[in-house]
């Protein structure tokens, strides 16, 4: 390095001269003795450079470079920690024997991204007094080792990340879901295509004919890239039958890496609750605070993005000095990364899979719920590809037809009925001059004065729309929550019960009772109606789990509070409130709508059919519903447009159940 500008050779001389005594006795004071000018103000004043890199203010010796390159070098020097901050602090001057030298300790504290941990050092600062300046009696002596351990000339420091393992997704025994599973990346390989002398946009646009994606794209991305980028196409997972990888691989240009991601047990497993992993997108980054670097791996949807933070752990950090000619690397500090915490959930593998092995390929949204109904945990959330990627299970809202007469039932108890008692069914009736009839093809043998408990099995509109008082002031609403179906509910995963409107005209009330009109409910909401009746008492749905809180709750949760309050009282469901209703739902199957279900192996199934309107006039079509219960298990099936619940939805959940 060069040196700084002399104010006289004499005291040139005399700081070339102190600077052997170095080794002298030396004694710790915090200042200097008295009536001698005190060196910590030279001392602070280094310190301040060096965190902020302005050498102005410093007093140097005369044989310390320039201010202005010493700035230089502590930017070359410390520029490849990138927004690292440092901090440093003086500690006690300690001044030789003959009070011409003196040094202080330096600790110094880098605040590196991506760790709490900050890479701290001691440096040491060598101080040389002046005996002719009184301004400024002490100086500075440089050194690179001031700016990092054992610095040597040339050296530079680096920051690198180091991902951590993500951790996995865990189902019912802690089964995996996701975990890492070997992938093929596919994509054009600029080198590969240089030496084979090949075409880049020709290559391009094979490999994306091969694999059906828009070559104009591909091609744009591919000529955009670097000379000797991999500009990725696809990423495949081992043993997708949809895909040749070897005859990929074989196209000019074409390279193939083998890597691992989190991937669920199939392509389409649970993948709408789950969600997906990917790099991280710019909006991820921009509101990760610094957490989340571009490039980074992290959960884009579903569950992977809710817990993203559980889940993808802290990244490891290491500070090295790198030699700028050999490349040559000493470690300065290194932070292991730690591993993200595993995600448990209900989710049984098998259960889920048969739900969406029975969806198959329907073109309508659909979904199947499965729960367990002492417990509240969902087993499954399977979605249709008629889904299109959103969670229909969990998050769809559609009227539930006749599967919200065991809500309407459960209130007519509380009004007064039970399942013998007479009521009316007839063919029609009319409300406000808007007429109701029952399904086409309703037996006429359930029509007349019949027992609730026949109404119910046969689902006759009439009855329930003309019992309708007996539910009034809110109390349809109150059911609904006393069956699950909480319009305040604040779960660990995105999720929609139901909404039950409890101030209705006579019309909207009307529909309302038979599960029209202004009433909505999801899968997972009327799945959880049917566990709650299993159970004998109001189920809360869970899928995450948490180690400080139960399975179930009778209790909104705190966040929902506020919203609850404003809602009719929910009373918790009795043991012969249940039993009523159970015994009505089991009648479904033996004498109602779901006799296919009564030769079901295994204990006997309790059911509700359903079927909602929607549309207008020559568009009318139907939502077709069915929930069960058998034994320690309550079932939704939804399929978005068919013909009844009985014809559309029963056959699935037959299926289901294993029928």
């Amino acid at each position: 390095m060069g040196t700084a500008l002399t104010t006289g050779r004499a005291r040139a001389r005399r700081w070339a001269a102190t600077g052997a005594v170095l080794a002298l006795t030396v004694v710790t004071v915090q200042g200097c003795s008295a009536g001698q000018p005190d060196a910590r103000p030279a001392a602070e004043a280094l310190a301040s450079a060096l965190e902020s890199g302005d050498f102005a203010a410093v007093p140097l010796a005369a044989d310390a470079p320039a201010p202005a390159e010493l700035a230089a070098t502590r930017t070359a020097v410390v520029e490849g920690l990138g927004e690292a901050v440092a901090t440093v602090t003086v500690g006690d001057v300690t001044l030789a024997d003959d009070e011409l030298t003196a040094t202080a300790p330096l600790t110094v504290a880098w605040d590196v991204p991506w760790t709490d941990e900050d890479w701290t050092y001691t440096a040491t600062a060598q101080l040389v007094r002046d005996e002719d300046d009184d301004e400024q009696p002490w100086r500075v002596r440089w050194a690179l080792p001031l700016l990092a351990p054992d610095l040597t000339a040339g050296e530079r420091l680096t920051v690198g990340r180091r991902a951590a393992e993500r951790g996995p997704v865990l189902g019912q025994g802690d089964a995996p879901l996701v975990e890492k599973r070997p992938v093929s990346r596919i994509g054009i390989d600029k080198q590969h295509v240089a030496e084979a002398q090949a075409d880049p946009d020709a290559a391009a646009r094979a490999l994306a004919a091969a694999l059906g994606m828009d070559a104009d794209a591909y091609a744009q991305r591919v000529a955009a890239a670097g000379p000797q980028a991999f500009v990725e196409a696809i990423v495949v997972r081992a043993g997708d039958p949809g895909y040749d990888v070897a005859a990929l691989d074989a196209l000019p240009g074409v390279n193939v890496v083998a890597d691992e991601l989190p991937l669920a047990l199939t392509r389409t497993f649970a993948r709408a609750i789950l969600g997906t992993v990917g790099e991280a997108t710019a909006e991820i980054v921009e509101a990760s605070q610094g957490a989340v670097v571009a490039g980074d791996k992290t959960g884009l949807s579903g569950l992977q993005r809710q817990y993203d933070a559980q889940l993808r752990g802290t990244p490891g950090v290491v500070v090295q000095a790198v030699a700028e000619e050999s490349g040559a690397a000493r470690v300065l500090l290194d932070v292991p990364p730690v591993a993200g915490e595993p995600l448990r959930t209900s989710l049984d593998p098998a259960l889920q899979q048969r739900a969406e092995d029975v969806l198959g390929a329907l073109e309508p949204a659909s979904a199947i719920v499965a729960l367990r109904p002492s417990t509240g945990e969902v087993l499954a959330a399977a979605n249709g590809p008629g889904s299109g990627g959103l969670s229909t299970a969990t998050v769809g809202q559609y009227a539930p037809g006749s599967t919200f007469k065991v809500v309407s039932a459960l209130a007519y108890l509380r009004g007064g009925l039970t399942p013998d008692s007479s009521v009316s069914c007839p063919p029609t009736t009319t409300v406000d001059g808007r007429t109701f009839q029952n399904f086409p093809g309703y037996p006429t043998a359930a029509l007349g004065d019949v027992p609730f408990r026949t109404a119910f099995a046969h689902s006759c509109n009439t009855a329930f729309i003309g019992s309708r008082d007996l539910a009034g002031d809110g109390a349809l609403l109150a059911a609904a929550r006393s069956l699950g179906l909480e319009p305040a509910a604040s779960l660990e995963f995105p999720a929609f019960l139901g909404t039950v409107p409890d101030d209705a005209s006579a019309t909207a009330h009307a529909a309302s009772v038979i599960g029209q009109g202004e009433v909505l409910a999801s899968p997972l909401g009327m799945a959880t109606v049917a566990a709650s009746v299993g159970a004998g008492r109001t189920v809360v749905p869970t899928l995450v789990a948490r180690a400080d809180e139960a399975a179930t709750s009778d209790e909104p949760a705190d966040d929902a509070a506020d919203d609850a309050a404003d809602l009719p009282p929910a009373l918790p469901l009795t043991a012969d409130e249940a039993a009523a209703l159970q015994a009505m739902m089991r009648a479904v199957v033996t004498e109602g709508g779901a006799g296919l279900l009564a030769d079901v192996p295994g204990g006997p199934v309790l059911a509700k059919t359903g079927t909602a309107q929607f549309g207008q006039d020559a568009e009318l079509r139907n939502h077709a519903w069915m929930i069960a219960l058998q034994g320690d298990l309550a079932v939704a099936v939804f399929v978005g447009e068919g013909d009844y619940g009985s014809t559309t939805a029963g056959p699935l959940l037959k299926a289901f159940l294993g029928g």
